[in-house]
């Protein structure tokens, strides 16, 4: 163990992004000069998917996801691209400390998951339980650590302590200490290559996972509970079920309306790549099923917040969501088609 650098400032160009685990992906590549887009490791990582999960709760609340699990996005970008990433937890938090200052002293930038909470230089509005939050640390000032995180404007610090606690937060998806790395680059990258395999497992998820919770089936499934919320839960109870889908929507990672719009830039750049027209025409017809999405948050929202319009309720956002399902269904089905 060599732990005798204490001031390590690697060159490391911080970029701000929609969302953090495609925003690290894009800037820890171009550290090593890959230069790829955040929409375009969205899209190759196959980010874009929707679930509405009653088995799994947060405050006793379902989930409802606008994305695959923490990590599927880097398993997913590793394996298309053919780039290796290492990967470790610690059962010490000591030592994923050390761990971490022996890669700062190797010249490598360090991606890690932590807990959003206790992150002391978010506003307090965004602090939250939720502890799937990708970041890069990137230099070291004795005990003070460098960060950049991609959806904030500018470089952060953390502490020695305060950087401990994030990366052991407790609760749902706890990061126990996970960090990883650029471990080996591939000669040549074939890009269109991965591409096209993204598209075409984003088309298979939203289309034909045969469980009712996930990709389109999902959001019909979504429509039928939201529609039953207010007589089986009650006035309050589902004003709080209805504002965590808006909130995992509209806040946690961007969800569904930002990740439609991020998915268009995605096929734009992938038309110019793929000398592929019908992507460019794609790329409009989901931006505007994002606006259908946002048109959703809103009606909630004000339901949510009792400042609702007479014809604003709950049969209406559920009728909302299977615009938006028959919406999605053919859009992917043109893609599929497209490649």
């Amino acid at each position: 163990m060599t732990n005798k650098k204490r001031n390590i400032n690697l060159n490391f160009k911080h970029k701000q992004s929609a969302h953090c685990e495609n925003g690290v992906i894009s800037n820890l590549l171009g550290y090593y000069d890959i230069n790829i887009s955040e929409p375009m490791a969205f899209g190759i990582g196959s980010g874009l998917f929707f679930s509405h999960m009653p088995f799994l709760k947060v405050g006793g609340i379902p989930v409802t996801s606008f994305r695959p699990v923490p990590g599927i996005i880097f398993k997913r970008i590793s394996k298309r691209l053919g780039i290796k990433f290492s990967r470790k937890k610690f059962s010490k938090p000591t030592r994923s400390m050390e761990a971490l200052n022996e890669n700062l002293e190797n010249g490598i930038p360090t991606g890690m998951l932590v807990g959003v909470y206790h992150l002391t230089y978010f506003p307090d509005p965004y602090r939250f339980h939720f502890n799937a939050h990708n970041l890069v640390v990137y230099g070291r000032k004795d005990n003070i650590y460098l960060i950049s995180d991609p959806i904030m404007e500018n470089l952060e610090v953390l502490t020695y302590d305060e950087l401990l606690r994030v990366r052991y937060a407790k609760g749902l998806f706890a990061p126990k200490g996970h960090m990883y790395w650029l471990k080996n680059i591939p000669e040549t990258i074939d890009l269109k290559k991965a591409i096209i395999a993204g598209i075409k497992h984003t088309c298979k998820d939203m289309l034909t996972i045969p469980v009712p919770m996930f990709g389109v089936k999902g959001i019909r499934f979504l429509s039928k509970k939201v529609r039953k919320y207010p007589k089986k839960l009650g006035a309050r109870r589902a004003a709080s079920f209805a504002g965590q889908i808006v909130r995992a929507q509209e806040e946690i990672g961007t969800g569904g309306a930002g990740f439609r719009y991020m998915y268009g830039a995605f096929l734009q750049e992938a038309a110019v790549i793929l000398d592929n027209n019908k992507l460019r025409q794609l790329s409009f017809d989901i931006s505007e099923i994002g606006d259908l999405w946002r048109d959703f948050a809103v009606i909630t929202g004000r339901i949510v917040k009792n400042r609702n319009k007479i014809d604003e309720n709950y049969d209406k956002a559920a009728d909302q969501l299977l615009i938006i399902a028959d919406r999605e269904e053919a859009f992917f089905k043109k893609l599929k088609n497209s490649i």
